[in-house]
């Protein structure tokens, strides 16, 4: 039940429609210009860096609001603090996704996914900003950095756990070894997610027709 109370909190705020409502404020229908994601490439790409910044950090904020909520509905449970976290956060990952309010049609979760990870622990978060900003970096390809974060916050969640890290800033987020089975599927669904929200950017990428980082608009 803990589960499901976690990532139920999660995705009613997943839900939240940032870029949608940013694009609707700038008179465009997101949905409808460029990949018609509502996540922060697609609004950088199609209304500017100001809109993409805004729609970022919307996206991130929509994340860490649940994830301090459930960690203080939560905070007398020590074995399985970092598993409820990330319950948590993947369902706003999957509320982003597949929102509600939306149809069921939304993002990539990318955002979503980058707000756990600050949320959970340094030295993850500083992994997987390396894969994201390097890849990206060399690539130029968003989706690139993107791949690569994913596939380095299962492989970094999965090390750090097996090895007996406590995760978290102060060390606090504990998970006890008769969960760690659980744990490692499901940060892999979570990469999974990443992955497949982005075949269709594989297939570019594999075609060599994938769309390059850029800045279109001018809001």
């Amino acid at each position: 039940m803990d589960r499901i109370i976690c990532f139920l909190i999660g995705y009613v705020f997943g839900n939240f429609p940032t870029g949608y409502l940013l694009g609707k404020f700038y008179g465009v229908d997101i949905t409808k210009k460029g990949s018609g994601n509502v996540g922060t490439t697609n609004v950088l790409r199609n209304l500017g860096p100001k809109a993409g910044i805004i729609t970022l950090a919307g996206d991130l904020i929509k994340t860490l609001i649940p994830l301090f909520i459930t960690s203080w509905l939560f905070r007398d449970v020590r074995d399985m603090r970092y598993l409820l976290t990330v319950y948590t956060g993947f369902g706003a990952v999957m509320g982003h996704n597949f929102p509600v309010t939306l149809g069921f049609h939304g993002g990539k979760g990318v955002a979503c996914t980058a707000a756990m990870i600050i949320y959970s622990d340094p030295i993850l978060l500083i992994c997987c900003a390396i894969c994201f900003f390097g890849g990206t970096a060399i690539t130029k390809y968003v989706s690139v950095g993107s791949l690569l974060a994913a596939a380095g916050y299962f492989a970094v969640n999965t090390i750090l756990t097996a090895s007996g890290h406590v995760m978290g800033w102060g060390g606090n987020e504990p998970l006890a070894p008769q969960y760690h089975t659980e744990f490692y599927i499901l940060v892999f669904i979570v990469s999974a997610m990443i992955v497949f929200q982005h075949r269709s950017n594989i297939k570019r990428l594999l075609a060599g027709n994938e769309n390059k980082l850029s800045f279109g608009g001018k809001h």
